[in-house]
This record gives structure tokens, C-alpha cells and sequence, in this order.
């Protein structure tokens, strides 16, 4: 019986109970019971089938986590593994080859746009587009997409494409996805990051590949890895995790950097500028090198005053030391090199964060006009060292917070700096003293540099 029908049925037997004066208080009571009986029982019968339908439903649905096997469980660790492993070689055998490749060039360079506008460079409509795509085979199809050729499609008046813009943009695809695999394959703990030691065996086992690295000697090869290394934890991992994102290399330009150094004519100019060149790295390590008076392999307060010009002050190099990490008082290779990617990035939010660091001396997360006076006294001295004529603090205060105009009047926070754009210029002030020379000449600078270039 429903429970319409049930509460139907009382009702009629309460009606007939109210209309008979002479039924019993019992059997009222009795009634009710049996209403409670039957209710609870066809509750837990319309439970019962709910269950039923959700076991069945956890049946169908599949299973989308799994725990990390653990530790010391050897044989699931291997078995995850082995998992990935081959995971990652049928994703590899999914992308196009190089044979692929030229058979996908030679196919765009058959179906190209016969109108003549005039124009050198090979174009494609949609229609030969769709052609291309049906004898491309299934590997392609991914890439001839309509949204894709929207996005290529500039100012042309006939609505085609450039055929080099767009086998550049496959060829990008194929390069991304094979890095990625290629990352991913030293991700050790399979979860879509590297840690330090992961990323130091990638680029360890891609030196014989550049071979713009072939005249490195092997004893320096550790220390090439290392230098590498540091820039991408010290623009990546800012909080000092110790792991990267793979899918924030492949965002950034550094992995570009590095793997251009398979260009064997890579001009001078761009070696130069490249951190992750020979050049570069040697010249990075050679000043190490020189600075290393005592020739122990690390750097004490002392000797790392003397780096660049010599006009950092001793309150900023002590607040070094006090910040950073550093063995029995002195600082050693890597330490340095977050130090000189710093000093050498200062624009960037990165080195921001690390000057800031350094400037908070109570760690309060603002600078105030305390910390100011605190830093810049340090500047006043050296300048009565050489002989020059101190300058104002309560001016140089001034313009520090003209140029940040920070959200809180009398305090000034990392995002402050940030966002003003000129972080860079109110740390030169406060830690070099040629950066502030350099900021209380600029007019005259501009001026001697203007005059350079209308003699020229």
C-alpha cells in the first residue's frame, strides 16, 4: 500500500471514529500506532531502493583519484613508474615527426592561393585550408581547427593566411608538447613539477646537445648547471618552495634562452645577453672568482663589498648576510648568484621582493620613514668619504614617496613598489651609492647624452 492510499484510509477511519460518539480512547491510540508502522515502514522501503540506485550509479561511475602510493612501497612506486613512463612514449609517438612534418609543408605549399595581389609571401584560403587537412592525416587534424585559422587570419582582402605563419604555429605546438614530455620525464614524483635536483639532471643531461656549450670544460659543468638553475628558481619560485611548475617553464622565455644555444652561429651580441650562454655563465663565475680574495670558495662581508663598483653600502651588505642563506658568516655560489640576478633584474617584481626583503628590517611588511633614514645614512657617510656634500634626507624622503605614492601615506609595502613602476630606482637609492649619483644627475645625464647624439 502507497502512502496515499495509507493516509487515505486513516483519515476515512478518524472520520468514522469522530461521527461514532462511542469508540474507545484504545482504539484511537491503536489506530495511530498502526499509521506510525506503516509510515516508518515505507520510509525505510523508499530508502532502501535509493541506496540501490546509488550502488548501481558507483558502478558506472569511474574512479578519478588515486593516493600516491607510499614511500616505502617499492614495487607500486616502480609499477607508477613504469606507468608513466610509457604513458609519456605513447603521447611522443602522437605528435608529428619530421618526415611528418615536410610532407604537412609540402601539402600548404601545393594548395596555396593562386591569386596575385602582388605579394611575395605564400597565402592559403579556408577552402584549400580543409583540403589540406583531409590529406594531412588524423596526427594533424588537431591543428586544423577554424578557430585556429580565425586567429591567423590578418588584413588579407581575399580572407587567407599566411602558409608560414601558420606551419610556424604547428611547428610551436609539436615543440611545446615535446618539451613538456620531455620535462616531464624528470618530473620524479609525477606531479607536474620539478624539484631543484630534477631540473639540475634535465640540463646536466641536455649540455652535449647545444652546441654552443661544446667548449666547456666537464669540471665546469656543474657549475654551468647551477648557474642555469638559479634563474629559473629565482623568477619561478620566488617563496623558496624548491619546485617549479612544468607548466610555468614552458610559459616563460628562459627555456627559449637555453635552447637557442643549439644554434651553432648564435650571434656574439646575443651570447652576450643570454644568460645561459658559455660566455655569460664564465663571466658570471669568473667575477666569483675574483672576488674570492682568500680563495676558500665563498664570500665574506668583505669581499663582496667590492663586487660591481664597489658602492654598495656595508647597512644593505649586512642585511645580505642577515637574510640570506650563508655557512659560518659567508656566502657561497648560489646564494651569490640570487644576489647578482637581482642586482641585474631590478625592474622585476622577483628582485623587488628580494630588495624588500632586505629593506624591511622589522619585518613588518612596509617600509617606513625609519627604514629610510635607516638605509639612506649609510648612503651620506660614503658620500663624506669622497668628499662630497651630504644631501637632505628629509628630500630624498620626500621623492621616494612622490614617485611610489603608496596607498598608506607614511608606509610603503612591496605591491607599492611594484605598482609605481620606479621600485627599481628607490632601491638604487637606498642600497648604491652610484645609483643614487646617477639619480641626483639625471637631468645632467640626459642632457650630456642628448648633446652625444646631436654631435653625432
Amino acid at each position: 500500500m502507497d502512502l496515499k492510499s495509507l493516509l487515505q484510509s486513516h483519515l476515512e477511519k478518524k472520520k468514522d471514529r469522530n461521527e461514532n460518539e462511542g469508540t474507545s480512547t484504545n482504539e484511537k491510540e491503536d489506530a495511530d500506532k498502526l499509521f506510525e508502522k506503516y509510515y516508518c515502514e515505507w520510509k525505510t522501503e523508499m530508502k532502501g531502493d535509493r541506496n540501490n540506485a546509488s550502488n548501481a550509479s558507483y558502478s558506472i561511475i569511474p574512479k578519478f583519484y588515486h593516493k600516491l602510493p607510499p614511500d616505502d612501497d617499492q614495487l607500486l612506486q616502480k609499477l607508477r613508474e613504469e606507468s608513466r613512463a610509457v604513458f609519456l612514449q605513447r603521447r611522443s609517438r602522437e605528435l608529428l615527426d619530421n618526415d611528418e612534418l615536410k610532407n604537412l609543408w609540402m601539402l600548404l605549399d601545393k594548395h596555396q592561393s593562386t591569386t596575385d595581389l602582388g605579394g611575395e609571401e605564400q597565402m592559403i584560403n579556408y577552402e584549400d585550408f580543409l583540403k589540406v587537412a583531409e590529406q594531412a592525416g588524423p596526427k594533424c587534424k588537431q591543428y586544423f581547427q577554424p578557430s585556429t585559422f580565425c586567429k591567423l587570419l590578418q588584413n588579407d582582402p581575399n580572407g587567407r593566411i599566411s602558409i608560414m605563419n601558420f606551419f610556424n604555429y604547428v611547428m610551436r605546438k609539436v615543440w611545446l608538447h615535446q618539451t613538456r614530455i620531455g620535462l616531464s620525464l624528470y618530473d620524479v614524483a609525477g606531479q607536474g613539477y620539478l624539484r631543484e635536483s630534477d631540473l639540475e639532471n634535465y640540463i646536466l643531461e641536455l649540455i652535449p646537445t647545444l652546441p654552443q656549450l661544446d667548449g666547456l670544460e666537464k669540471s665546469f659543468h656543474s657549475f654551468y648547471v647551477c648557474t642555469a638553475v638559479r634563474k629559473f628558481f629565482f623568477f619561478l619560485d620566488p617563496l623558496h618552495t624548491g619546485q617549479i611548475k612544468i607548466q610555468d617553464i614552458l610559459a616563460c622565455s628562459f627555456l627559449d634562452d637555453l635552447l637557442e644555444l643549439r644554434d651553432e652561429e648564435l650571434p656574439k651580441d646575443q651570447q652576450q645577453n643570454n644568460w645561459f650562454s658559455a660566455p655569460s655563465a664564465l663571466k658570471v663565475y669568473g667575477v666569483y672568482l675574483n672576488l674570492d680574495k682568500d680563495h676558500n670558495g665563498m664570500l665574506s662581508k668583505q669581499e663582496l663589498s667590492r663586487y660591481g663598483m664597489g658602492t654598495l653600502t656595508p647597512v644593505f651588505i649586512d642585511r645580505v648576510f642577515q637574510e640570506c642563506l650563508t655557512y659560518d658568516g659567508e656566502m657561497d655560489y648560489k646564494t651569490y648568484l640570487d644576489f647578482v640576478l637581482a642586482l641585474e633584474n631590478q625592474r622585476e617584481p622577483q628582485a623587488l621582493h628580494y630588495f624588500f626583503k632586505i629593506l624591511d628590517i622589522d619585518g613588518k611588511g612596509y617600509l617606513n620613514v625609519f627604514t629610510l633614514n635607516y638605509f639612506f645614512r649609510s648612503i651620506q657617510e660614503q658620500m663624506q668619504k669622497h668628499d662630497q656634500e651630504p644631501v637632505n634626507f628629509e628630500d630624498v624622503k620626500d621623492e621616494i614617496f612622490d614617485m611610489v605614492k603608496p596607498a598608506d601615506p607614511c608606509k610603503i609595502t612591496l605591491q607599492d613598489l611594484i605598482n609605481c613602476g620606479q621600485g627599481n630606482i628607490v632601491t638604487s637609492i637606498l642600497i648604491d651609492l652610484n645609483g643614487f649619483w646617477t639619480y641626483e644627475n639625471r637631468e645632467a645625464l640626459v642632457a650630456d647624452n642628448n648633446e652625444e647624439q646631436a654631435q653625432v
